[in-house]
């Protein structure tokens, strides 16, 4: 299922891109020749763009990992992340008190970095489980070693010691068997592969630890820095999906929400809508899963409102269709996470 949040046409920040162009390095592949490999400009690559579309980044791991002839690319781009790779909310992690408000601050503010996909975390019976909801096939296997590569080594700095290695389960099938002995090198431990979704589970306890030499006089001043960043990008949401989110809400209440409805009420054949959505980087079924994943967010914070009473308010017939979604969108059944709720 799409990703509910891909609401802008998906980008990459630069400095995300660095360790990538540092492992291809360390395996004797140049900028130039990604570039010449991805069919860019010669300077498209180096010096380092301000962002980058982020299907061209995930076709540049892959790329990385044909050139390279390195079948785990995408640990070894996780292990050359750094501090700064993770753009103005890696700076907010080093101002974190503890380790579960760092992670709060990813969910945040990773989008700030790249677009990629977006994590979630859940704690249940003293097991916290981090989710990484990818916006890109299970396939991409090289994407998914990065995330859980890098959030691997940034939490074992932020640590300042190697971190207890978490119970790992990655959508993609781990690649040749005779060579998966390099996941327990980088990630400390063997993942469990073709699992439902990406996820680390590791001891509750872990979220209360601090985080040594955390300068948390910064934060505020960081968050506020973030905080308007975040707005801008707002501000440069693509005017087309924000009338489709309005009018897909609008709808919701009184029955399944169907493309050709939606165009109607905004003065466009089905076609043009769907068009402009594209040119927006978005789709009408991404629209519909953002404006569905937030106002179920919001029912389940209402005691009143039963699984099945939410389940009509977003337009599905069946609970058990609803659960499936949410489940997909946020890691968890909406029983689980309503249960979580302060």
């Amino acid at each position: 299922m799409p990703s509910p949040h891909p609401e802008h046409a998906r980008r990459v920040a630069g400095s995300y891109l660095q360790p990538l162009l540092d492992a291809a390095a360390t395996r004797g592949v140049t900028p130039a020749a990604l570039e010449q490999a991805a069919g860019l400009d010669a300077g498209s690559l180096a010096p380092l763009p301000d962002s980058l579309p982020a299907d061209l980044y995930v076709r540049l791991l892959e790329l990385g990992a044909q050139l390279a002839q390195d079948p785990h690319f995408g640990l070894h781009v996780g292990e050359c992340v750094k501090l700064g790779t993770y753009s103005v909310y890696g700076l907010i992690l080093l101002s974190c008190r503890d380790f579960g408000m760092a992670l709060e601050q990813t969910m945040r503010y990773e989008q700030l970095a790249h677009d990629l996909g977006r994590s979630a975390i859940t704690v249940q019976d003293g097991v916290a489980s981090y989710h990484w909801h990818s916006n890109y096939a299970a396939t991409q296997r090289h994407l998914a070693d990065s995330v859980f590569a890098g959030i691997r080594v940034f939490g074992n700095w932020l640590a300042g010691s190697a971190l207890p290695a978490a119970q790992l389960s990655l959508t993609h099938d781990g690649g040749p068997p005779e060579l998966r002995e390099e996941y327990v090198r980088v990630l400390g431990a063997m993942p469990s592969f073709n699992a439902g979704a990406n996820c680390a589970s590791f001891d509750a306890a872990m979220l209360d630890w601090p985080v040594p030499n955390a300068d948390v006089s910064l934060y505020p001043v960081l968050e506020q820095h973030a905080e308007q960043l975040l707005r801008q990008r707002a501000a440069q949401t693509p005017a087309i999906s924000q009338q489709v989110h309005a009018a897909i809400v609008r709808s919701l209440a009184h029955g399944q929400v169907r493309l050709a409805t939606i165009a109607e009420e905004l003065a466009l054949s089905p076609r043009t809508l769907q068009r402009k959505l594209s040119e927006a980087g978005s789709s009408f079924q991404q629209v519909l899963d953002q404006a569905r994943f937030a106002l179920a967010r919001d029912y389940l914070r209402r005691p009143e409102l039963s699984l099945v009473d939410i389940a009509f308010l977003l337009g599905y017939q069946e609970q058990s269709a609803f659960n499936h979604a949410f489940r997909e969108w946020a890691g968890v059944n909406p029983g689980a996470y309503r249960l979580e709720q302060p």
